[in-house]
């Protein structure tokens, strides 16, 4: 075993110099891992509950009294129109940007395609049901409160046409709406024995968005 001189004069062998260092080493790594792992912490939280509106509208059922628009009617010669009553409610919890009338053909026809000679149509909104008098098919309505006009004169298909002025733009607001249509007395024979089916669909919008 070869000795070397320490620091001190006393004989120190390789072996002890390379467990002294190893110790050292040791040590030094255990003072660094408490330094990384050792620290105080803390934390809050809080839950917020966001939940979405609902966008809805409805007509009564179809058939009755609150929805006659389903119900077909024919032999019509120029100069006749024909009414239709439908409630209008809107059932979800938010304000609608407007409840606009898209009339589409399903069967069209010269009917429905001529738009100067073709069906026409007018709307209005009753302020209350009123009666229904007159035989099925050919009903017609009187109102004891006001009836204002939705609708103007103008063919019956378009694309979001807009029903200013509705009350069911507004949570559990509803429209006794009145649908006119009728056939212009200026059409002439090209417009005999056609059929044309037309699909009423009020598509509501949501209002404008803002800050929640």
């Amino acid at each position: 075993m070869t000795l070397l001189p320490g620091r001190s004069g006393e004989p120190t062998t390789l072996l002890s110099k390379i467990l002294l260092s190893v110790v050292v080493v040791g040590t030094a790594s255990a003072v660094s891992g408490l330094g990384t792992y050792g620290s105080f912490t803390s934390g809050t939280s809080v839950d917020d509950v966001l939940a979405s509106g609902s966008v809805v509208v409805r007509l009564g059922a179809d058939g009755t009294s609150a929805n006659r628009i389903p119900v077909a009617f024919d032999g019509v010669v120029p100069g006749d129109t024909v009414q239709r009553a439908a409630t209008l409610s809107n059932t979800g919890d938010q304000d609608l940007g407007g409840i606009p009338l898209t009339p589409s053909p399903s069967a069209p026809s010269a009917l429905t395609a001529d738009a100067p000679r073709g069906l026409r149509s007018t709307g209005g909104a009753r302020s209350e049901a009123g009666a229904e008098p007159g035989p099925a098919p050919a009903y017609s309505y009187t109102c004891p409160g006001t009836t204002s006009v939705v609708l103007r004169d103008r063919p019956v298909i378009g694309e979001d046409i807009p029903l200013p002025g509705l009350s069911s733009t507004t949570p559990s607001g509803t429209d006794h709406l009145r649908l006119v249509v009728g056939l212009p007395a200026g059409a002439g024979n090209a417009f005999q024995d056609l059929t044309s089916t037309v699909n009423f669909t009020f598509p509501a919008t949501q209002r404008p968005a803002t800050d929640r």
